[in-house]
């Protein structure tokens, strides 16, 4: 495994913080696993199921582990440190500018097209993160059952993975068995 210094983590996590508006984790997958190869597809997608059910933002959680994993304590408040200074800058000023033009139509109008682009973005991810499920046709049971249990059923993301948890480990067993 590779070892980064917290100054090459901050500057790593800074690229994916200020990548995105109104939600960065597409750009954490390209960035983590397609640019940088820090970690491979089944990496991420391992690290962020786990970050998925820890309280706090997926993007923030990732940057911990991943900084940690790298870099111990250091790498992990170097990552949040990068995600999060310079957005923070940047949703001020847009504050100040929003308190100030908000109001017009043109503004609005932007506002609504920039989400259309951010559920785009998520969109893509997930079937990014599916492409690697592909490779083990049985996961697609378990995320049948996750879709069900949380669109239909409405369950608690906690409730959510207690239940498919079993599955997805018995599948994983059996896949790790195989190789």
């Amino acid at each position: 495994m590779k070892k980064l210094t917290p100054l090459q983590l901050f500057i790593c996590f800074s690229k994916i913080g200020l990548s995105g508006f109104g939600g960065v984790l597409p750009w954490a997958r390209r960035g983590l696993v397609e640019k940088d190869k820090l970690l491979t597809s089944e990496e991420f997608s391992a690290i962020l199921g786990v970050c998925q059910i820890m309280p706090g933002p997926n993007v923030i959680n990732i940057g911990v582990c991943v900084g940690s994993r790298f870099c111990d304590a250091k790498g992990a408040i170097a990552a949040v440190a990068g995600l999060t200074t310079g957005p923070i800058f940047i949703v001020i000023l847009l504050a100040i500018l929003y308190d100030h033009y908000g109001y017009l139509d043109y503004i609005q109008g932007a506002l609504k097209g920039i989400a259309a682009v951010g559920v785009g973005l998520i969109a893509s991810t997930g079937f990014k993160m599916l492409r690697d499920e592909f490779r083990y046709p049985p996961m697609f049971f378990v995320i049948g059952i996750t879709l069900i249990a949380g669109i239909y059923f409405d369950l608690a993301l906690g409730l959510v993975a207690l239940l498919v948890a079993p599955f997805a480990y018995y599948f994983a067993r059996r896949k790790a068995r195989k190789l």
